[in-house]
């Protein structure tokens, strides 16, 4: 049925879960290199012809579409893909879910049919990766998984109605006779991108989906096909920052370590980790998962910490390893190449207000030879408190955490701002000085803001352009366009 009505408010036909392919900037688009319509894939076999629907009664002996009394086209076949039609109607819901994101139409004649016939160049890349996964008898998609996802999308849609009578009549609005129709859509929507997107994370996972490395011109034209839809950039900050933490005294870093190591006796001896991390640990992020880091990978922790970890035994006790935030007792759980899974126990020095008054005088004293023209960077290696980022690029300022907005205000650029505190690990006041070093008003986005993104977006889609054609060449397609 084709539903050419502009979707009501609160009723939409939700977007097809978008299959890895048609990942944009923002909006789904035509996929760069695209087959150009009509024609069999080379030395594919052409299955019989698609019939074109007919009406009840049509008399097929003088073609599918003429009626003995009247002619009329009652559904078309746009494409065939493999023994798979792709019907006008097909396209025609297609076009209207995109109206139900924001698309606009296309007012001449002429841009409206290219928008039909990228339509129909997506559908059919759809059904292309559709059969292929349906082929692979290692993808399953489950008649339960895509139910509860039809369930949980139309009672958020449902719950916007007080009534059957009004739902009901807001589906009509939106182009489905009935509700039970509009879940069919819904579950096939699900259930193809389900296919499509398990297809590509396993061609990935077994890494015979390599991105492509796009080249710079490649990049600029996409880049151009997309600006008009991009949102406004948010005005931006960028500083450099020197954070000052306090230091422990020698006698509670040695009390600290102390503890560490009786801890650490009393575990080899047999004691509960978890319960010995819930009651002494310092690190609050893991204290109540009985110490638990859960896996990870090298680079992600302290190096200090690092270095004893991923050269433990499973299930070993370390002896207290010290980093800048106290000492640590490490246990091994399980380990697999270049990944560990890990608990801790972290016993932090004790710091007086003292210590932190002193931190405080020390921030003030980096933030007056900044200003008297020292080299903030070789402040930053005298002072930084090395578990702190140094610098921070194009923050929306909308972004800032609290302690920074306030402290930055309108500084412009160039500015050194007076010490704030910043709350640490384990309760600890720290200070900041914190170095202004670009504003940028809101505006369009720029072609250097997105570059990164568009290297890794345009790569996978180039992939999967590839993978694409291979597939068309092993299928038989036909566009009738």
């Amino acid at each position: 049925m084709a539903r050419a009505q502009a979707p009501a408010d609160t009723i939409q036909p939700p977007p097809t879960t978008a299959p890895v392919f048609t990942d944009t900037l923002l909006t789904p688009t035509q996929l760069p290199g695209g087959a150009a319509p009509g024609g069999a894939a080379p030395g594919a076999t052409a299955p019989p012809p698609a019939a074109e629907a007919v009406a009840p009664g049509a008399d097929t002996a003088t073609g599918p579409t003429v009626l003995r009394d009247t002619s009329f086209v009652v559904d078309r076949v746009l494409a065939v893909v493999g023994t798979h039609p792709v019907l006008e109607s097909q396209v025609d819901e297609e076009i209207f879910s995109r109206q139900s994101q924001g698309l606009t139409l296309p007012q001449t004649q002429s841009a409206l049919d290219s928008l039909r016939r990228q339509v129909v160049q997506s559908i059919v890349d759809e059904q292309l990766l559709v059969q292929e996964a349906q082929r692979d008898t290692t993808i399953k998609v489950t008649d339960q998984e895509i139910n509860e996802g039809v369930e949980q999308q139309i009672k958020k849609v449902r719950s916007n109605f007080s009534s059957e009578a009004e739902y009901a009549a807001e589906l009509k609005k939106a182009g489905f006779e009935t509700p039970d129709e509009y879940r069919r859509w819904l579950g096939d929507q699900q259930r193809r991108a389900a296919y499509q997107n398990r297809l590509i994370e396993k061609l990935r996972g077994e890494g015979k989906l390599k991105s492509v490395v796009p080249n710079e011109e490649e990049m600029k034209e996409y880049f151009a096909a997309q600006k008009d839809n991009l949102a406004k950039r948010p005005a931006t900050i960028s500083f450099s920052q020197i954070v000052v933490a306090p230091t422990p005294s020698l006698e509670a870093k040695q009390r600290a370590y102390e503890l560490a190591d009786s801890i650490a006796i009393a575990l080899r001896k047999g004691g509960d980790f978890a319960l010995a991390a819930k009651r002494f640990s310092d690190d609050s992020a893991s204290r109540e998962q009985g110490g638990s880091l859960n896996w990870f990978r090298r680079g992600v922790m302290l190096p200090q910490f690092e270095r004893v970890a991923f050269v433990l035994k499973p299930g070993v006790i370390s002896d207290p390893v010290e980093t800048q935030f106290g000492y640590h007792i490490i246990q091994v759980q399980r380990t697999q190449p270049g990944e560990v899974q890990a608990r801790h126990i972290l016993i932090a020095p004790e710091i007086t207000p003292a210590e932190v008054d002193s931190a405080r005088i020390v921030a003030e004293a980096v933030a007056k030879a900044a200003r008297a023209g020292a080299p903030f960077d070789s402040l930053q290696q005298a002072h930084q408190d090395q578990s702190e980022q140094k610098e921070a690029n194009d923050i929306p300022i909308t972004k800032l955490p609290p302690a920074y907005a306030q402290a930055i205000g309108d500084a412009p650029a160039g500015t050194v701002l007076d010490p704030f505190p910043l709350q640490g690990a384990q309760g600890r006041t720290k200070y900041a000085v914190v170095k202004v070093t670009e504003r940028r008003p809101a505006g369009d986005v720029r072609y250097e803001d997105v570059k990164d993104e568009i290297r890794d977006q345009l790569g996978q889609q180039l992939s999967i352009r590839r993978y694409l054609d291979r597939l068309k060449a092993e299928t038989y397609v036909d566009v009738r366009m």
